[in-house]
C-alpha cells in the first residue's frame, strides 16, 4: 500500500478495529478511526501515529445516527480528502430469546450493526464515487450469519449479520463498475470486550476454557489475527476479490456439530 492512502474504521477504539488500524499504521496508511467512545479512538489514533501512521484522527461517532456518521465523513474530508478504504465494523451484541426480548433492545442492534454498516458505507461511498476512487470496503460478519450458535440467544445478533452479508453482495455487484470491491470478513470467537458481554464475570474463565476445546485449533482468536485479513482485503493484493467472505474463526463452521 502507498503513504497516501487512507483508511477509515468504525468501531476502532477496540478489538478488531484497533489492531487494524495499527497494522494500517504499520504500512503507512492514514487511518481515521470512528468509535462510540471518542476517547478510545484518539487513543487508538495516537498508537497508530506512534505505529508509523502518516496521519491519523480519533473521532466520537455513533454509527446508527446518521447526522454523526455525516458529518464524521464530512470531518474526515476536509482533512483527509477521500478514503480509498472503509472498514465498517461496529457492533454489539446484545443477547436473549426471542420472545423475551424488548423491541428497544431489537432495535438497537439492527441500528448498530446493520443500519450502522449502511450508514457507513452510504457516506463513505459517496465522497469515494466523487474522486473516482477505485478502492476496498469490508464488512464485518460472522459465523453467526451462516449457522445458529449452540449457545442460543443469538437471533438478533444473528440476523444483522446475515443480513450483513447479503448486503455485501449486492454493493459487490452495484459498485463494481466504478471499480470498488467490496468484501467481508467472517471472525470467530476472538479475545475482544464484546466477546464476554453477555457472560458473567464468573464465567469467563471456564468459558474461555471450553471453547478453546472446541475451536479446532485450540486458542480463541487474538485481534491482530482477523485485522491480518482485513488489511489483505483492504490491499492491492485481494484485487480480484469482490462480493466473497473470508472465515478466520479457527475451523469453527468447517466443524461437524456432533462428535461421531
Amino acid at each position: 500500500m502507498t503513504s497516501s492512502r487512507l483508511i477509515v474504521i468504525t468501531g476502532g477504539g477496540g478489538g478488531i478495529g484497533r489492531a487494524t488500524a495499527l497494522l494500517c499504521a504499520r504500512r503507512g496508511d492514514r487511518v481515521a478511526v470512528l468509535d462510540k467512545n471518542g476517547a478510545s479512538a484518539q487513543q487508538t489514533a495516537e498508537a497508530a501515529r506512534a505505529e508509523g501512521a502518516s496521519a491519523a484522527a480519533g473521532i466520537s461517532c455513533d454509527v446508527s445516527d446518521e447526522g454523526q456518521v455525516e458529518r464524521a465523513f464530512a470531518m474526515i474530508h476536509e482533512q483527509f480528502g477521500a478514503p480509498y478504504g472503509i472498514f465498517a465494523n461496529a457492533g454489539i451484541d446484545m443477547g436473549g430469546l426471542i420472545h423475551e426480548m424488548p423491541l428497544e433492545r431489537w432495535q438497537r442492534v439492527i441500528d448498530t450493526n446493520l443500519t450502522g454498516i449502511f450508514l457507513s458505507c452510504k457516506h463513505g461511498l459517496r465522497p469515494m464515487l466523487a474522486a473516482q476512487i477505485s478502492g476496498s470496503i469490508v464488512c464485518t460478519s460472522s459465523p453467526a450469519g451462516f449457522v445458529a450458535l449452540a449457545a442460543g440467544g443469538c437471533g438478533a445478533y444473528s440476523a444483522t449479520k446475515g443480513a450483513i452479508s447479503s448486503l455485501v453482495r449486492c454493493m459487490a455487484i452495484d459498485y463494481a463498475k466504478f471499480g470498488i470491491r467490496v468484501n467481508a470478513i467472517a471472525p470467530g470467537a476472538t479475545e475482544t470486550g464484546m466477546m464476554w458481554n453477555n457472560v458473567p464475570a464468573e464465567e469467563i474463565e471456564s468459558t474461555r476454557l471450553q471453547l478453546c476445546r472446541e475451536i479446532p485449533l485450540g486458542r480463541l482468536a487474538r485481534p491482530e489475527d482477523p485485522a491480518r485479513v482485513v488489511a489483505w482485503l483492504l490491499s492491492d493484493e485481494s484485487a480480484y476479490m469482490t462480493g466473497s467472505h473470508v472465515v478466520c474463526d479457527g475451523g469453527i463452521l468447517a466443524k461437524s456439530s456432533i462428535s461421531v
